[in-house]
C-alpha cells in the first residue's frame, strides 16, 4: 500500500506538498477507511483551484515511466511550477508490502524526461541511476549481469532503469524481490479517472473503451440497471446487437433507443462510475477527481459508502462539497483539506480532539480547520 506521497516544483506546487496516509488516528467507527496502519479511504476537500486535480496528476505521474498503461500528457503541461528556478520536479513514494517498506525517489523535468531515480527496499538502496552522468547501480539478485548504463542503445538510454530492471531480469526469489515485484504489480494496477471526461483516465488498462459495451462485457447489464434504480433511475436495459457489437438500448413500448441518447449528463456520469467500479478489484490505487460533479448529495453519499465498502484498493475522492465532511460517512483522519501547498486531515488541523458526535461540517465552516 501506499503509505505516502512528496512533490516538488510541480504544477502549483512550488515547494514541497506532503500527502500522509500512515498513522492513523485510533477511532473506533468507520474502520473499513483503514487497514494496516494505513488509511485506504478518505476525500480530500479544496476549493475549485486549489490544486485537487494538480495532486491527482502528480500522484499518477508515476504511471507515466513505469508503466505501459493508459497516459494524459496533454494535461502534464505545463510540467514544471513556473514561478520556481529548480531545474526539476521531485517525487517522492513510501510503500509498504509484507512488513518492508519500499521508497522510490526520482526527478523529472517534464512527464517523460527522467533525470534521476533512486529505489530503496527495507533500508538498504537497491538501485539508482543518473540520466546526466548515464551512471548508476542495480543490487537486485538476479540482475547483476544487466547493463543499465550508457551502452545501452539510444531509444533505451532514456527509459526508467527501474523498468527496465522488471522487464529483463530473472530476479532470484527473496523478500527483497518479492518486494521490488509488489511494488511494481502495484502501480500497474493504479488508476485515476476523471467524472467530467469519459475517456479521461490514466493507469490500469490501456486504450478507449465504450463505457455500455464495457458493462455488457462484464456481464453487469442487470447489476447496473439495479444500481440505477437504487438511484431513482429506472430504465429497462437490455444489450442489443449494431453493426456486429453489442450496445446498451433502453426499452420502452414502441421502440428502443441507446441509452446514452437518453441519458442526462449526471446518468452517463453514473454509467462511467459504474464502468470503472466493476475493475476496481483489480486496482490498487484509485484518484477519482471531483466525483461528485454532476450528483446531488444523497447519490454522492451513497457513492461513498460504495467504494468505502471495497475490500481491495485505496480509493481518494477530490470534491469541494463541504455536505460531504460528516463522520456518518468517514472519518476526521481520512478527510484531508488541500489548500495553497498545505495537505493535512481535519484531525491534524483542529485543536480539538475530534469526536463521532462533532459536526465536521459546522466546524468546517467556521474555520475551525483554517489555522
Amino acid at each position: 500500500m501506499l503509505k505516502s506521497f512528496s512533490v516538488t516544483n510541480f504544477k502549483n506546487f512550488k515547494n514541497s506538498l506532503s500527502f500522509v496516509l500512515d498513522n492513523p488516528a485510533n477511532y473506533g467507527f468507520n474502520t473499513e477507511a483503514v487497514r494496516g496502519g494505513v488509511k485506504t479511504k478518505g476525500l480530500i476537500y479544496g476549493i475549485n483551484g486549489s490544486g485537487k486535480s494538480n495532486l491527482g496528476l502528480a500522484l499518477f505521474d508515476i504511471v507515466v515511466h513505469l508503466t505501459d498503461k493508459e497516459r494524459i500528457l496533454q494535461k502534464y503541461r505545463p510540467y514544471l511550477n513556473l514561478d520556481s528556478k529548480k531545474p526539476a520536479a521531485e517525487f517522492e513514494y513510501v510503500f509498504e508490502f509484507n512488513d518492508r517498506e519500499v521508497v522510490y525517489q526520482y526527478e523529472k523535468t517534464s512527464a517523460t524526461d527522467l533525470v534521476r531515480e533512486k529505489l530503496t527496499i527495507g533500508g538498504a538502496e537497491v538501485l539508482s541511476y543518473d540520466f546526466a552522468r548515464k551512471s548508476g547501480h542495480v543490487e537486485l539478485v538476479g540482475a547483476e549481469s544487466l547493463q543499465i548504463t550508457s551502452s545501452l542503445p539510444g531509444t533505451t538510454d532514456v527509459l526508467s532503469r527501474v523498468k527496465f530492471v522488471r522487464n529483463n531480469a530473472i530476479l532470484q526469489d527473496n523478500e527483497t524481490n518479492r518486494a521490488f515485484a509488489s511494488f511494481m504489480s502495484f502501480v500497474d494496477s493504479m488508476l485515476m479517472f476523471y467524472s467530467l471526461d469519459q475517456n479521461g483516465y490514466q493507469g490500469l488498462s490501456v486504450g478507449s473503451d465504450g463505457i455500455t459495451q464495457g458493462i455488457i462485457r462484464a456481464n453487469k447489464v442487470d447489476e447496473f440497471r439495479r444500481f440505477l434504480s437504487d438511484q431513482g433511475i429506472d430504465y429497462d436495459l437490455v444489450p442489443m446487437d449494431v453493426d456486429g457489437q453489442k450496445e446498451l438500448y433502453c426499452r420502452y413500448g414502441n421502440a428502443s433507443v441507446p441509452f446514452m441518447s437518453v441519458a442526462s449528463t449526471g446518468t452517463r456520469s453514473l454509467a462511467l462510475f459504474y464502468y470503472w467500479y466493476v475493475r476496481m478489484a483489480t486496482a490498487s490505487f484509485v484518484f477519482i477527481d471531483e466525483f461528485d460533479a454532476f450528483y446531488h448529495f444523497e447519490l454522492a453519499e451513497q457513492i461513498v459508502l460504495m467504494l468505502r465498502g471495497l475490500k481491495g484498493p485505496q480509493v481518494f475522492l477530490t470534491t469541494h462539497n463541504t455536505d460531504l465532511l460528516s463522520n456518518e460517512l468517514l472519518r476526521p483522519d481520512v478527510y484531508f483539506y488541500l489548500r495553497g501547498e498545505l495537505l493535512d486531515s481535519l484531525d491534524h488541523l483542529s485543536e480539538k480532539e475530534l469526536r463521532s458526535a462533532h459536526n465536521l461540517q459546522k466546524m468546517f465552516k467556521a474555520g475551525s480547520f483554517d489555522a
